[in-house]
């Protein structure tokens, strides 16, 4: 097949280009192999009749492309594309006077909302701790000791260790619990606009579900020491209620409208399209 065959004549008249020629052999093909695949899972005879649909899609697919690739003639029809454009200038757009697309949530609760939520919702959590400890083992410090040991994860702690005091075990379990409560309210802070129908609800009881499922699933490798001495029921009891108090004291905190315009126009930045012709040309 010459180069003259191959880009066609453009001699303004019946002018061709050669192309494969259509084949029906590998939606064949496909479907052969789906039946072989669908015979393992109902009759062997399914499979079979896909292999010889498979087989005859490649005998026929091969015969179509060796020892040359079948083509065929498409003729070409010739047409002008004119482009042009009635417009003898750039139409530019007015800066709205309000957002025309909301940014979601409209109003969300202030970082201090956070802060005061899992704050407050930490001391409900230590309370019930502390009753824990008193029911069970008669004495507040177990809960306190238990949470400053995982630092002390591979030495083993008894039972009449956690019931006295330590100083050390104290000054840790108060840096891990305000910690790990102040960013929980933030978390709380920031989710609970999102979902604003049942913030209690989520805060007080899914979330406290879902975090000591999770837990209780890792907490073998993370931290055996609390692994071998944590009453999970208890545990959950005090988690629904930081829940319930920190997504309280969240809810109870004013909203703020979130900031409706795009981040080009609270920037200042000089886009096209944001801008007046008179500002534009200067």
């Amino acid at each position: 097949m010459n180069s003259h065959s191959q880009s066609g004549r453009h001699d303004g008249s019946n002018e061709q280009v050669r192309l494969p020629s259509p084949t029906p052999w590998p939606i064949l093909l496909a479907v052969g192999i789906t039946l072989i695949a669908g015979g393992l899972v109902s009759s062997g005879i399914v499979s079979i009749v896909g292999a010889l649909i498979a087989v005859a899609a490649c005998v026929g697919w091969f015969r179509q492309v060796l020892p040359r690739e079948r083509h065929g003639s498409v003729d070409v029809v010739p047409h002008d594309i004119v482009i042009a454009s009635s417009r003898r200038k750039v139409a530019r757009m007015e800066a709205p006077q309000a957002p025309t697309r909301a940014r979601l949530p409209l109003e969300i609760y202030p970082i201090s909302a956070g802060i005061k939520g899992g704050l407050a919702g930490g001391v409900a959590m230590a309370l019930m701790a502390m009753f824990y400890g008193i029911v069970s083992h008669r004495s507040i410090w177990y809960p306190i000791n238990l949470l400053g040991a995982v630092v002390y994860a591979h030495i083993q702690v008894t039972d009449q260790q956690m019931e006295v005091f330590h100083l050390d075990l104290l000054l840790v379990a108060i840096a891990l619990h305000v910690t790990t409560c102040v960013l929980v309210g933030l978390l709380y802070g920031t989710l609970l606009p999102m979902l604003p129908k049942r913030p209690i609800l989520l805060g007080g009881l899914f979330a406290p579900l879902v975090w000591t499922g999770l837990l209780h699933s890792i907490l073998n490798i993370v931290d055996p020491v609390l692994n071998q001495h944590i009453d999970w029921l208890w545990f959950l009891a005090s988690q629904i209620a930081f829940g319930l108090v920190a997504g309280m004291e969240v809810v109870r905190q004013v909203r703020i409208p979130t900031w409706q315009y795009p981040f080009s126009v609270r920037a200042g930045v000089e886009s096209p399209g944001m801008m007046g012709e008179e500002d534009s040309h200067r």
